[in-house]
């Protein structure tokens, strides 16, 4: 049951445009692992800028 609801939490938050915090940290382990990732705060507030007219494209690489 927790599997379905952190699976249809993680679809709501991709309808409204906020991608997973844990996918952007596997992400960053796999692809950048030499930078730290961002605090879960941070993370949150550069989709925000990015999806309200920062002009970036939200894409790291």
């Amino acid at each position: 049951m927790k599997a379905l609801l952190r699976r249809l939490r993680d679809t709501a938050r991709l309808m409204v445009g906020q991608p997973s915090y844990d996918a952007y940290c596997a992400h960053m382990a796999e692809h950048h692992a030499d930078r730290p990732p961002m605090s879960r705060a941070d993370f949150f507030r550069e989709r925000e800028q990015t999806r309200f007219g920062s002009g970036g494209n939200g894409r790291c690489c």
